[in-house]
């Protein structure tokens, strides 16, 4: 093994300590939730730092030579294979992912509190997840990035079906388990078909895919875009990308409410940072043959998330649906490629954000065990529960690009890239179905501010008072505070994700 930097690699050995300390806490000392709760803290804490220092440490990396942001495994007689990459999209990518599970981790936590001893192993696997989510982000190798995949995979199929008394829980993990496990396998044999085209796993270096596609001209391409294709059903299946987005809804609705934020913002992160590192990272020079296709795929998730959006009466489903139409959105801008990917990372951050507020309502409504949130649930919340129904309608226009919010930020950002990329007509397709989509976000406020409370004759019911925890009301006054934030002041991060996160090729 050459070159090995434990930098690099930092966050995944903390994240990985940490989730063996909290299962030796509640095991050998029965030390109690007060004990998992500073241990993932400081699991995450120590890891955002360390994706800090990642990033200050990149032009010291680049002063000593571009090929010291890889970190390599010396193979020899056969080439330097880089397995690791460490470089600002990882970095940013790092602190995104660190600062969304950090917010999901205090939404989930009155769920974690409840499950009594197996809040450890809930909390473990969470880590472990996270853990995942990161190495899918910095993987220079198609191999390592599989391996991040399935951790977080795994770990988050577990997480669906945690709470076992209930029946749609298990029925979540299941669907969840089968379909993905499905959709795995279509990404491993695309990586598959990719080797046996290009002779390597490994997007960068010597010996590497990008450095096969520069230096020779294939007559016949079919096995390499056999394999992208595969690998973007794969992916495109952990964004919910439609048509791959068939899990979402069932499992979004049957998990428990708790863990929605982070299978849902977290994955999504990992799932288009990964994209990104692949197609423009390693395979920028196929970008003609697969940048239609991720077009296709952009805008039949932007058709199908709006259209079974607005047929909703489910919250925790809408948002689901919805999620597929975002999906489409972050898609419109990664066709741009190098020059979409920006674009891509702010509305990949904030959208996060506001998933995370949206999905803590939910759970908030709906109990931290889970269940459905019917619509019915939200007649009156104004009335009922002021500042919930505020933060719900705030994430609700920002959802659907209203200026002055993050949202519209976002959007501007993706539609104009992928107009500058000569695909106006997709760019197109897409402003009118967010205009589309504007139907079912204002219908959720017009209920909870418009509509009179269902008169409920069993008490904790719709005319109840929902009233958040202190954690969930921190996670939703974070939420919205970054919502606002940067639909005001959108530059500092505008100006982060143009000037500092180039892909290398």
């Amino acid at each position: 093994m050459g070159n090995t930097s434990f930098l690099a690699i930092a966050p995944e050995v903390i994240l990985l300590l940490g989730a063996v300390l909290v299962l030796m806490a509640e095991v050998t000392l029965k030390a109690g939730r007060k004990a998992w709760a500073g241990l993932a803290a400081v699991s995450l804490v120590g890891a955002a730092a360390f994706s800090w220092l990642q990033w200050l440490k990149v032009d010291d990396l680049v002063a000593e030579g571009a090929s010291q942001l890889f970190f390599s495994m010396d193979v020899p007689g056969v080439a330097r294979l880089p397995m690791v990459v460490m470089d600002y999209f990882s970095a940013f990518g790092g602190l995104v992912i660190f600062s969304v599970a950090a917010l999901a981790f205090l939404a989930a936590w009155q769920l974690i509190a409840g499950l009594g001893s197996r809040g450890a192993e809930f909390t473990a696997l969470a880590l472990l997840a996270v853990a995942g989510l990161h190495m899918m982000t910095m993987s220079a190798n198609l191999i390592l990035l599989f391996m991040g995949l399935e951790t977080a995979s795994i770990a988050l199929y577990v997480i669906a079906g945690f709470t076992r008394n209930h029946l749609r829980s298990d029925e979540a993990a299941t669907k969840y388990f089968l379909l993905g496990s499905f959709a795995s396998a279509l990404f491993l044999y695309g990586v598959a078909l990719i080797f046996a085209a290009t002779g390597s796993t490994s997007l960068y270096g010597n010996g590497g895919i990008n450095q096969f596609l520069a230096a020779n001209v294939l007559t016949s391409n079919g096995i390499l875009l056999a394999g992208i294709g595969l690998v973007i059903v794969g992916l495109g299946f952990k964004v919910s990308a439609a048509p791959f987005h068939q899990w979402a809804p069932d499992v979004y609705q049957g998990a428990p409410g708790g863990a929605v934020p982070l299978m849902s913002a977290g994955v999504k992160v990992a799932g288009f940072a990964a994209l990104a590192r692949i197609l423009v990272g390693g395979l920028h020079g196929m970008q003609p043959d697969w940048a239609p296709a991720l077009a296709l795929v952009a805008a039949i998730s932007v058709a199908v998330g709006i259209g079974f959006a607005i047929a909703q009466t489910d919250l925790k489903r809408m948002l689901a649906y919805s999620g597929v139409a975002h999906a489409g959105f972050i898609l419109t801008g990664l066709v741009a490629g190098v020059d979409g990917v920006p674009a891509m990372w702010f509305y990949v951050a904030t959208y996060a954000v506001q998933l995370v507020g949206a999905f803590t309502v939910a759970a908030v409504l709906s109990g931290p065990k889970g269940g459905p949130t019917s619509f019915d649930d939200l007649r009156g919340l104004a009335s009922r529960a002021p500042s919930l129904a505020a933060m719900l309608a705030l994430f609700m226009l920002a959802m659907g690009g209203i200026p002055l919010t993050a949202g519209f930020v976002a959007k501007v950002g993706v539609f104009g890239a992928a107009i500058d990329a000569g695909y106006e007509w997709l760019a197109i397709f897409a402003l009118v179905a967010a205009v589309a989509g504007l139907y079912f976000y204002l219908r959720v406020i017009v209920l909870m501010y418009f509509q009179q409370p269902v008169v409920a004759e069993a008490p904790g019911t719709a005319t109840a008072q929902p009233e958040p925890s202190t954690t969930a009301a921190t996670v939703l006054g974070i939420a919205a505070a970054i919502t606002i934030v940067f639909g005001l002041v959108p530059w500092p991060l505008l100006d982060v994700v143009r000037n500092a996160l180039p892909l290398p090729f």
